[in-house]
């Protein structure tokens, strides 16, 4: 549908962006709310905590939205059947037989990596790093401002449980400005190129870790921890860097991709 037209492919990339957030967004907020046994009342038993129930009717709905979105993937979409003698249509084959013919087996792939030039191999390495910093992140976000900013444990009080949901908040509101920066992507990339949206990202999303170590640092040595509940400050500051890294985020997944 794209063909080779890249602005409309950053358009696509801007539309998953979109609709990534807005599901990142439903998810997270149904993360963020604590009274989720109290509408599914059977996932509250004695083996199952309330902080149990509420993981699990979270799944419940998870399964519901995962059975009706699919449904209704399946019904919108108009599939060319194929010919009596199970061949591809016409077109459809002689469209095939022009892509075949450039295909490129592994061991080709693997062969054409000497002819890449020093910027390519640069990019390719910093993807390659970006994305080696994003998946700690993406797992252990919410577990990091239950820890670390809260000084809770898993199963050991409250605290633990109200950083999680304090985390699920943050990457809610990180999926709003996913959602933002998506919609207004394709005019910041003709306004001042890819590429300098690219680096920018780049640095501002080790900036934001960086300032995680430093939250966290400073967390650890006020003396809170294991005590009380973390100031104000502490955890504005956790959820700013949530917020700023929203844009990275979108950029991760459009630009880079």
């Amino acid at each position: 549908m794209l063909g080779k037209d890249h602005r409309r492919t950053r358009v696509a990339n801007a539309y998953y962006s979109l609709f990534m957030a807005i599901g990142n967004i439903l998810g997270y907020t149904t993360g963020s709310y604590s009274g989720w046994y109290k509408v599914f009342a059977l996932a509250l038993t004695p083996a199952c905590n309330i902080s149990c129930a509420n993981l699990k009717s979270a799944l419940f709905l998870d399964i519901i939205f995962i059975a009706v979105t699919t449904y209704i993937s399946i019904v919108a979409a108009k599939e060319v059947p194929l010919s009596s003698s199970g061949a591809l249509p016409v077109e459809e084959a002689a469209a095939g037989e022009s892509g075949t013919a450039g295909e490129a087996f592994l061991w080709q792939l693997f062969g054409t990596f000497r002819y890449f030039s020093t910027p390519i191999w640069t990019i390719l390495t910093v993807n390659a790093l970006r994305w080696i910093g994003w998946f700690p992140f993406l797992l252990f976000d919410t577990d990091w401002m239950g820890r670390e900013i809260y000084g809770g444990e898993p199963n050991e009080g409250p605290n633990h449980d109200t950083g999680v949901r304090m985390g699920a908040l943050g990457l809610l509101l990180n999926s709003v400005v996913l959602g933002v920066t998506s919609v207004l992507l394709e005019r910041l990339c003709r306004k001042r190129g890819p590429g300098f949206l690219w680096g920018i990202s780049n640095i501002l999303m080790a900036v934001c870790f960086i300032s995680m170590l430093v939250v966290t640092y400073v967390a650890n040595n006020i003396g809170y921890v294991g005590k009380d509940l973390p100031p104000t400050g502490i955890v504005i500051a956790s959820l700013i860097i949530f917020i700023v890294l929203g844009f990275p985020h979108a950029v991760s997944c459009s630009i880079s991709c």
